[in-house]
């Protein structure tokens, strides 16, 4: 079939078909022979611009495919890294957007935490960088202390080796190699989700760079007077002999007991029972506590109490408002060595502290008969001991808020500890005014106020722990001398050697502290480091720092987000981001937390093979910021119904489209639609799918610059399902299909090409590999569209235009709707009288075309009237909108007849039904004895049915009577 060539368009309203002056302006000059020459659709597939480059084997077509192959991905993907396009680009100016990822543990593999940030930052990063801005989003891993060192142990002791049995080079060593073989698992999956980033730029936090600058920041904050050592109470876990951060340590509620024992009152032959979950650390007591208001216990305030089985220590019998009087008997036992609260408590008070456990969880010599003996057997022996002396009272359930190890699943012990701490409060002072002036804007803001609460009641951060894998701290000591007292900071050994020699003599001996850095100091600094501090003229430096935006879990927001705003602060004198945006967990569809032991677990690489990368990221972007997201199979199935249905867009716009080596692309591609007078020209269809594509266009980049990546997916999704390809594409085909007037269908291929490549450009940050694909199948693509030019706004919008559309639609759902309601057959076409004033029927009748195909109506029998035609008694009335209305005669329809005698057998079933109904109603012992849900369920199905028999008796009463007036 030959259509017209697409320099011939439909004119406006009052200008000739031929104009030729305004086929010049809408394509510039055109010769006479081009204005005879017919432009044809590709029928078949001609070798586009993807082969033409040598790309033939990285993307396939939709003419080709029938749709698109996951396979494909890590082929595109490869492709845009050896092209380059992740790397920063100047070439089109603007500020830089620069984004650090979060580093993900080396030991990690993917999981659907890992799924939504890189989504999210993908987004970020693709938008960016289609807008012109130099785009950097810098990946990397995290050593991970505690998890990697576990890992590497377990696997030694599959070989019979303990860590212990080694020297500390030679198991750090073998991290190394277990590093080198497996830490690359989890770039590689992220990878596979069609992360951005410049992995040129990629970094391990034990890199030799950001070891140097973990060095010296520690030696910096030192110098401050800002890191200091001291014994206080840390998280401790004895499986690993190493302090753990708040944020490894997981509460658990559990079964335990509370045990009642027993303390005399010196002097006297009074006893105070107390009661606690943890016997074991009595011998740790260095007071009994009452609240001052608890009359029970006010003559006892000031005595001395016997500790029980320690041979008659005493203590002091204290009051204090701390002690909760509800709790147990009211009593409470001080045992400040292991227990926070106690620990804040003896400090406050001048109280003694006493440690009664080794670092592996057994007791130490101050629990006397019982030193040795694990803190869970010490506690069974010790009851029993105080059972057989007449000082236990009793013990019973009760449930239990279980501190455990995030890593290794064991209780964790508070204990007293010598660490390294670094001073909090002028840091957070800091922190907290850069969100007070603006200098960072958290999203969502609602979690300001944790922020805000976070650094307000900080505490000083222990930062050493006791591992092998890790940055050690700079400390040294020297040989025979107090550790405690005489210790040396430097950034390497040389120069600790130096300061020693300069104060011990040039024969002194030293050692480095055996401890590491917590893993959140080095990835505190990571914004900066990354990027080549602590030189601060490293070119990346200078051009990228500070970084634009932080997105992470709001689940870190204080263990890392704000650690990095105050090491930004302290270390560079600036913010290290603008922006801080959280997202929330991934839940299972039930709203759960997805966990092994629930089986709920999505693995992404599972999800992946099955619906693609694109439906998965769809299916993440379309939460909202902060909050957690259900996800479900059923969510990730109707997105790659997304992904077909956009494939399937794709392969209609190129089957209409002229082949790629036809003339006709000139003009084709000189087409113009985003001026006024253009738009204005064009059809009716044609004018409203562009109009409300430049509305698309605004509306999803302001979601884009305020960062709601879901309000944006979804106004792209509804466009693009709904505008384009259920209305657009559907209104194109009468002008591909019939040639009572073929120049509308060059103004269609122009536009399909136009509206589908925006949609393209849009939706590529969301679904970046299908999007691809389809770019590369449209004929003369000179770049990539990773690194196109993202759409223009405040494009012109006819108003006119949109309005007249919607009233076609509004004409023509209710047409379809009546045809569902009488069962009409799809096939079957109908008559029908369109009533309106002159103006609406000019526009209407215009695209009647559009309306005959789209309702179904026989072209032959449709008539445009201003007054009811003289069948309209007979016929169905519709009402589309203020002053445009429907005719449709019945008979044209249905069998009137046999309608009649299915309408009046389907009444009396219903009647009969509802009878049934209101019987049980009317019953006392139904209505009575039921469960109120049961009589509530009846009563609604009595109303409903009420209704469609009133429904179905207008419906026969109209259906008689039309009979009776044939």
């Amino acid at each position: 079939m030959a259509l017209l060539h697409n320099r011939f368009l439909l004119t406006s309203r009052a200008a000739p078909l031929w104009n030729p002056a305004f086929m010049s302006s809408l394509h510039g000059v055109v010769t006479a022979s081009f204005r005879r020459r017919l432009c044809p659709p590709r029928r078949r597939f001609f070798a586009v611009s993807a082969a033409a480059a040598g790309k033939s084997e990285v993307f396939n077509s939709p003419v080709d495919a029938k749709s698109f192959d996951f396979a494909d991905e890590e082929r595109i993907y490869k492709w845009w890294e050896s092209q380059e396009y992740f790397k920063p680009s100047f070439d089109r100016g603007g500020d830089p957007f620069v984004i650090s990822m979060p580093p993900p543990n080396v030991t990690g593999s993917l999981h659907m935490g890992h799924a939504m940030f890189v989504t999210l930052e993908d987004i970020m990063a693709r938008y960016s960088r289609m807008k012109g801005r130099p785009t950097l989003w810098l990946p990397g891993t995290d050593h991970a202390g505690i998890a990697t060192q576990l890992v590497v142990e377990k696997m030694l002791a599959s070989e019979g080796i303990k860590r212990t049995d080694m020297n500390r080079e030679d198991f750090v060593e073998r991290v190394w190699e277990w590093k080198q073989k497996y830490g690359g698992t989890i770039t590689n999956q992220i990878k596979r989700l069609g992360a951005s980033c410049d992995w040129s730029r990629e970094h391990f936090t034990l890199d030799e760079q950001l070891s140097r600058a973990v060095v010296e920041a520690f030696v910096r904050l030192y110098e401050k007077g800002l890191i200091y050592q001291g014994s206080y109470m840390v998280n401790w876990s004895p499986n690993l002999q190493t302090a753990v951060s708040d944020l490894e340590v997981e509460y658990s509620e559990e079964p335990g007991t509370l045990y009642y024992i027993k303390y005399r009152v010196a002097g006297g032959d009074d006893y105070l029972t107390i009661a606690t979950t943890r016997p074991e650390t009595l011998f740790g007591d260095t007071a009994i506590a009452v609240n001052p208001e608890d009359g029970r216990y006010s003559k006892h305030i000031g005595k001395m109490a016997i500790v029980p089985m320690t041979y008659g220590r005493h203590v002091p019998i204290i009051s204090d408002k701390y002690v909760d009087r509800e709790f147990g008997t009211g009593v409470l036992k001080i045992s400040p060595g292991h227990d926070h609260n106690d620990y804040l408590l003896a400090r406050k008070l001048g109280l003694p502290i006493l440690n009664v456990m080794n670092k592996d969880g057994t007791l130490n010599e101050v629990a006397g008969l019982y030193s040795g003996l694990d803190r869970f057997e010490a506690r069974k022996k010790l009851w029993s001991d105080l059972e057989e002396t007449g000082l236990a009272v009793k013990k019973e359930p009760h449930t239990l808020r279980v501190p455990r190890s995030q890593r290794g699943g064991e209780v964790i012990e508070p204990l007293v500890s010598k660490q390294w701490f670094v001073t909090m409060e002028t840091l957070a002072e800091k922190a907290l005014h850069a969100v007070e002036n603006g200098q960072l804007t958290i999203l969502p803001e609602r979690f300001e106020k944790i922020y805000n609460h976070w650094l307000s009641n900080i505490k000083d951060w222990c930062i050493s722990r006791q591992l092998w894998w890790g940055h050690r701290i700079p400390v040294w000591y020297v040989v025979g001398k107090d550790c405690e007292e005489d210790y040396i900071v430097a950034r390497n050994t040389s120069e600790a050697l130096e300061k020693a020699r300069e104060k011990y003599g040039k024969h002194v001996e030293i050692y480095q502290d055996p401890d590491v850095l917590d893993t959140w100091f080095s990835s505190a600094l990571w914004p900066f480091s990354t990027l080549g501090w602590p030189d601060d003229s490293a070119e990346d430096f200078r051009r990228f720092y500070p970084t634009t935006i932080l997105e992470t879990g709001h689940d870190i927001l204080f263990f890392w987000v704000a650690r990095m705003v105050m090491m930004g602060i302290e270390f560079t004198g600036t913010v290290p981001f603008s922006y801080v945006y959280l997202h929330g967990l991934i839940r299972d569809s039930q709203g759960r937390k997805m966990s092994k032991t629930l089986g709920n677990v999505i693995d992404p690489i599972d999800t992946i093979k099955g619906y693609g990368t694109d439906a998965l990221r769809f299916t993440l972007s379309l939460g909202t910021a902060g909050q957690d997201l259900n996800l479900s199979t059923e969510r990730l199935t109707a997105n790659k119904a997304f992904t077909n249905k956009l494939w399937n867009a794709g392969k209609f716009v190129l089957q209409n489209l002229p082949a790629e080596d036809d003339i006709c692309w000139e003009s084709l591609l000189a087409f113009k639609c985003d001026t006024e007078e253009s738009l204005q020209r064009l059809p009716l269809s044609e004018c409203w799918v562009v109009s409300e594509l430049h509305e698309l266009i605004d509306t999803v980049t302001s979601s884009y610059d305020r960062f709601f990546f879901g309000d944006a997916a979804r106004e792209i999704y509804d466009f693009f399902w709904s505008d384009f390809a259920d209305w657009y594409i559907e209104a194109s085909k009468t002008r591909f299909y019939h040639l009572e007037n073929p120049s509308a269908a060059s103004v269609a291929q122009a536009v399909l090409f136009y509206v589908f490549e925006n949609i393209l450009k849009l939706l590529h940050p969301f679904m970046p590999y299908v999007t691809e694909a389809l770019w590369q199948a449209l004929p003369h693509r000179k770049q990539a569209l990773i690194v196109a030019h993202w759409p223009e706004a405040s494009l012109p919008r006819d108003m006119v235009s949109v309005k007249k559309f919607e009233n076609l639609q509004a004409l023509i759902r209710a047409i379809r709707n009546v045809r569902a309601e009488y069962s009409v057959e799809p096939a079957k076409r109908v008559s029908a009288a369109i009533v309106a004033s002159p103006d609406v029927i000019a526009y209407i009748s215009n695209e009647n075309e559009v309306l005959g195909l789209l309702s179904r109506l026989d072209l032959q029998n449709v008539h445009f009237k201003e007054s009811p035609p003289d069948y309209a008694k007979q016929s169905v009335h519709i009402v589309a909108g203020e002053g445009l209305e429907a005719y449709l005669p019945l008979s044209d329809m249905v069998d009137i007849s046999s309608e009649v005698q299915r309408l009046s057998k389907r009444l009396s079933k219903m009647q009969s039904e509802y009878a049934s109904l209101l019987a049980r109603l009317n019953s006392p012992s139904f209505v009575e004895k039921a469960p109120e849900e049961v009589v509530r369920g009846v009563r609604e199905k009595a109303t409903e049915a009420e209704e469609k028999i009133t429904l179905t008796k207008n419906r026969l009463s109209f259906l008689q009577s039309t009979v009776s007036i044939s």
